[in-house]
């Protein structure tokens, strides 16, 4: 006398829906990435706790009264980013820290930022240590 279920338990793993969870997480989070977005509302960035110190770097100065210093040599804002490339010369890995007064006006240090970016250097924004 054969004694057998009716039913068979098939012991293979179906991955086809383990796979559309997948995807679907996948385009979910592609979807919201796209509109992340960050606000900068409540910022206060003369105080930081953080420090980043770099041997090879240049240090741009802006003084509350809109003067360009490059490491202690003062500089017209028209002979900037001449200088800024000759002091950085071939070495790319140099960074420019931008050291901006919290009284200049922000267009003064957005100029060294632009031309930072536009020659593709690296750059910090040095802040006050502090809480």
């Amino acid at each position: 006398m054969n004694i057998r279920g009716r039913n068979k338990v098939n012991p293979n793993f179906n991955m086809s829906s383990m796979t559309d969870i997948v995807f679907l997480l996948l385009i979910f989070f592609m979807l919201t990435s796209t509109l992340v977005t960050v606000s900068a509302i409540d910022v206060l960035l003369p105080k930081a706790g953080g420090k980043t110190e770099n041997k090879s770097s240049v240090a741009v100065t802006v003084t509350s009264k809109s003067n360009f210093y490059i490491d202690k040599a003062r500089v017209s804002e028209r002979n900037l980013e001449l200088e800024i490339l000759k002091r950085v010369g071939t070495d790319k890995s140099k960074t420019v820290v931008i050291r901006g007064d919290q009284n200049v006006p922000y267009k003064k240090v957005m100029k060294v930022i632009d031309i930072a970016n536009k020659n593709k250097l690296k750059m910090i924004l040095a802040v006050k240590g502090g809480k």
